[in-house]
């Protein structure tokens, strides 16, 4: 999976394309350091996402930005 390409929505909020999701509009919010998964407009061509996916498009969008390090050492991974 590619992020095709990323813009801001409105304040804190990040708008993101995905290759595998082409119909598909991800929301993410920053949360502290780094942004997080937050909404989706889903379309009905598109495959489901799993939560697998979730975590790609979250690191994508992440690294794309500079914020993998702080990505990496949430704490919702450190438990």
């Amino acid at each position: 999976m590619n992020l095709v390409r990323w813009s801001y929505a409105r304040r804190n909020t990040i708008r993101g394309y995905f290759d595998k999701f082409p119909n598909s509009t991800f929301y993410f919010r920053r949360i502290r350091n780094y942004f997080s998964l937050q909404s989706l407009d889903w379309h009905e061509e598109d495959p489901e996402v799993s939560p697998s996916d979730r975590e790609e498009m979250q690191l994508l969008l992440n690294r794309t930005l500079g914020r993998e390090k702080a990505y990496k050492n949430r704490r919702a991974i450190n438990k």
